[in-house]
């Protein structure tokens, strides 16, 4: 049986204001973390949870994952815009363009995310959060795949998007050319076995669809440090979270 998405996890230098950003933006509530962290609970069909982590690293260069949030009109748009500035976000040029319809925003630590203008049929009924758009090969959609069970909802021109069978955002891997990866990426991916899997078959599993376990000196924990196949970090944690 396949892992399921627990969460996406952000390392962040101030976890407790970087969770109060997010839960005021997406309007989640708080929930326990058998970890430590903070952790943000979807009210939607977003599937998936949202942890702090405390780091003491800085932010260097462009995340390699983005939230792309959705607008039902323009006038939704600039009031998603005005909300996120309201709790702290601040308008950020990564050269996008004004005919491109969407506003790129960081939130406090830098993190960036778009608010896109309305009439996006790729994102239609995919929600507030209308995807995770990540730097990624072919390969690395195609991985993810298989890795969650998730169909393929997009596969051209090395551009690949899946997304869960029960809805929500769609997860997207833009293709070449590649940012080069600086160090270890600030968000990243937690899955977890079944509550009836095995944490090491899954392992395994995993291994043998292109993934490599790491060791980014995290010493003797509950949870698997590994890379996918463009280099990426996830975790994978015990079974049945």
């Amino acid at each position: 049986m396949t892992s399921h998405l627990h969460a996406l996890t952000f390392d962040a230098n101030d976890p407790a204001r970087l969770a109060r950003f997010w839960a005021g933006f997406l309007g989640w509530e708080t929930t326990h973390d058998p970890y430590g962290a903070i952790a943000l609970l979807p009210h939607d069909d977003t599937g998936f949870r949202i942890r702090f982590l405390p780091t003491q690293e800085q932010k260097a260069g462009p995340n390699q994952t983005h939230f792309d949030m959705t607008s039902k009109s323009p006038e939704d748009q600039q009031q998603t815009v005005a909300k996120a500035l309201e709790l702290g976000a601040r308008h950020i040029d990564i050269g996008q363009r004004p005919e491109e319809g969407h506003v790129v925003l960081a939130d406090p630590e830098g993190n960036e995310f778009c608010v896109v203008g309305p009439g996006n049929n790729f994102l239609a009924d995919c929600g507030f959060i209308g995807a995770l758009a990540c730097d990624g090969s072919q390969e690395e959609g195609y991985f993810w795949s298989r890795a969650l069970g998730w169909p393929l909802v997009w596969d051209q021109d090395q551009e690949t998007a899946i997304r869960s069978p029960h809805g929500g955002p769609k997860v997207t891997w833009g293709g070449p050319p590649l940012l080069p990866k600086t160090g270890k990426n600030r968000l990243h991916f937690d899955i977890a076995p079944p509550a009836d899997g095995d944490q090491q078959a899954e392992v395994d599993r995993l291994v043998s669809l292109g993934a490599k376990r790491l060791d980014i000196g995290q010493g003797e924990v509950g949870w698997v440090v590994m890379a996918d196949p463009d280099g990426h970090e996830f975790c994978v944690l015990p079974p049945g979270l």
